[in-house]
């Protein structure tokens, strides 16, 4: 499991980035990537989640608030 924070949420079209915190990449994270769909991700939160490959570079999957 990674840990990071996220950057930015657009709760309208429900994605937003992640920064990692030990590489300090953006990683796209979608609301299907979350683990508790009653989380509303926000700027800043301390996030665990894993990575894994997408159609248009790395994606955060199961996000979970630490």
């Amino acid at each position: 499991m990674s840990t990071g924070k996220i950057k930015f949420w657009n709760r309208t079209k429900a994605f937003g980035f992640i920064i990692d915190g030990a590489t300090k990449e953006e990683i796209f994270v979608h609301l299907s990537g979350l683990k508790d769909r009653g989380y509303e991700p926000q700027q800043d939160d301390e996030v665990e989640f894993e990575i894994t490959d997408g159609k248009k570079g790395p994606n955060a999957v199961k996000v979970e608030l630490v």
